[in-house]
């Protein structure tokens, strides 16, 4: 919230453009507003979203069980026992991260979280490069999840009734739910995705329990987290896979707008969200490797019945029924990430639209609930575009659909983590505002070297990521550097052409100290 104490530079408001000044009205979404302020037209409703409804939509995003089922297992097989650990590591990592970008989120509050960072530390024309990757990237983690829900549904039907559905209606009705919900108040989407954590969290609680009581101290072989494990073949792959297992985390900052005391709620529902999955990942892979001893669960891992280990090791030592119940909360597990995705796609697309660098439609605000009204309608429509294309062109929802389409969100994502550390030690070099040194110039200068260095492992092994090699990859690498080049041409255009708009850029929403 701001101090109250610095004076306001004019800016451009999102409704009339014009330039303002003074301070903001009690109840605006530059005060936090009372708990319940409703919206105010072309403003996103302030003061809905709680401390835990913030990680819930993170936490989410990530989704839990589809990671310890579907991908940690594959991380298991390429980097060995050293898994858990590396969880671990990749969770230190992007604490380091978070310290800088919860520092930047106390002065900078933007629903492009991102765009706006980079934009105000490393300057605007990179920024609104950085603007179009986010939009490609979180527009393109969505559909390819709701395909993945059509997968898994598809295949929960068939287990069950025996009966074949294809997997694109199934993929279209969740599509159309959660656009309805991102339609719908925040806080309604916050419960869903509470309801569908606390779910998929019970269930591997209860396979950990499993393992534990029947296997003991047999299970919990502590070799997994000597540091020599890391120093193994094929760990730089592993790494590509575990880092992506947190995307979604670095949302928080984009419903900073709309958070009751951004000041506390954003830095503290970041550092629970990270520390949770680096735990919960970390165990959870523990526990399975500990299911069937060390070297034999590499081994599994390794051979064509590795997708299925989280699975074995469930029905082993719960039961059967607990393996059935994890295959359908899995399709549980990947709507809630499609609506945790959605509503930050839509909130990205919204704020490129307040500032015109999109259609201005996006930046519609719906004045009953408050929620990115035009955002949610174009995002809505571009997931049933990209879920019909797949389904005339009889693409494979998983192999295809989901992994193409996520394997370049992540991508994009990792490349924006990094720029974003550097965007906060730029921003603090000459004015720490009384934090630390420790806080904004070496947690995001280590990050961001970190993150870097992940980002050009994840270009390397993008086969990992995609299942595919050659012309495949290079066509999915493609756009990710051509919408670079795009935002960056746009941004030295207006700042040719308009310089009193370039100079507004980014200024929407900013939270001053």
């Amino acid at each position: 919230m701001s101090t109250g104490t610095t004076p306001r530079t004019p800016r451009a408001t999102p409704e009339t453009g014009t330039p303002e000044t003074g301070r903001p009205e009690a109840g605006t979404p530059e005060t936090g507003g009372p708990e319940t302020g409703g919206p105010e037209a072309g403003r996103l409703a302030s003061g809905r979203i709680g401390t835990f409804d913030l990680v819930f939509f993170v936490v989410a995003a990530a989704a839990p069980l589809t990671v310890l089922a579907g991908v940690a297992p594959f991380a298991i097989g390429i980097g060995g026992p050293g898994a858990p650990l590396a969880y671990l590591v990749s969770g230190a990592l992007l604490a380091l991260f978070a310290a800088g970008f919860t520092a930047m989120s106390l002065h900078v509050r933007n629903a492009g979280a991102f765009y706006a960072y980079v934009a105000r530390g490393l300057g605007r024309t990179l920024g609104v490069g950085t603007a179009y990757v986010a939009v490609v990237s979180y527009n393109l983690v969505t559909p390819g999840v709701a395909a993945a829900f059509g997968y898994f549904a598809a295949g929960s039907i068939r287990d069950s009734t025996g009966v074949d559905v294809p997997w694109w209606p199934l993929s279209g009705v969740c599509v159309l739910a959660v656009g309805v919900l991102g339609w719908l108040k925040v806080t309604l989407s916050a419960k869903v995705l509470g309801v569908a954590l606390v779910l998929e969290v019970l269930s591997l609680v209860v396979m950990d329990g499993g393992i534990i009581g029947e296997r003991g101290t047999a299970a919990l072989d502590t070799a997994s987290f000597a540091p020599s494990t890391l120093a193994a073949g094929g760990v730089a792959g592993m790494f590509v896979l575990v880092i992506g297992a947190f995307t979604g985390f670095e949302a928080t900052a984009i419903f900073a707008e709309e958070v009751r005391e951004p000041r506390r709620t954003v830095p503290r529902a970041t550092f629970i969200a990270i520390g949770f999955l680096a735990v919960f990942y970390s165990l959870g892979c523990w526990l399975i490797m500990g299911a069937f001893g060390t070297d034999k669960a590499v081994e599994l891992a390794r051979a064509a019945e590795g997708p299925e280990l989280t699975f074995r090791a469930a029905e082993l030592y719960a039961g059967p029924w607990l393996a059935d119940a994890m295959h359908g909360l899995i399709v549980v597990s990947a709507f809630a990430a499609t609506l945790a995705f959605h509503n930050a796609a839509a909130r990205y697309l919204y704020a490129l639209g307040r500032e015109g660098l999109l259609p201005r439609r996006l930046g519609a605000v719906s004045g009953r609930h408050g929620s990115p009204g035009g955002a949610v309608v174009a995002q809505t429509a571009f997931n049933l575009a990209i879920v019909g294309a797949g389904a005339l062109l009889a693409a494979d929802p998983y192999g295809e659909v989901f992994l193409w389409t996520n394997s370049v969100g992540v991508l994009g994502i990792m490349g924006m983590q990094a720029l974003a550390a550097l965007a906060v030690w730029a921003y603090f070099r000459r004015d720490r505002h009384g934090l630390s040194a420790a806080r904004v110039v070496w947690a995001p200068l280590v990050s961001c070297a970190g993150l870097a260095v992940l980002t050009v492992l994840a270009v390397v092994h993008f086969d990992l990521l995609t299942g595919r090699t050659g012309a495949v990859n290079t066509a999915l690498l493609v756009p990710l550097p051509v919408v670079l080049v795009a935002g960056l041409l746009v941004a030295l255009r207006i700042r040719r052409t308009d310089p009193e708009r370039y100079a507004s850029l980014t200024t929407v929403d900013v939270e001053r100290d």
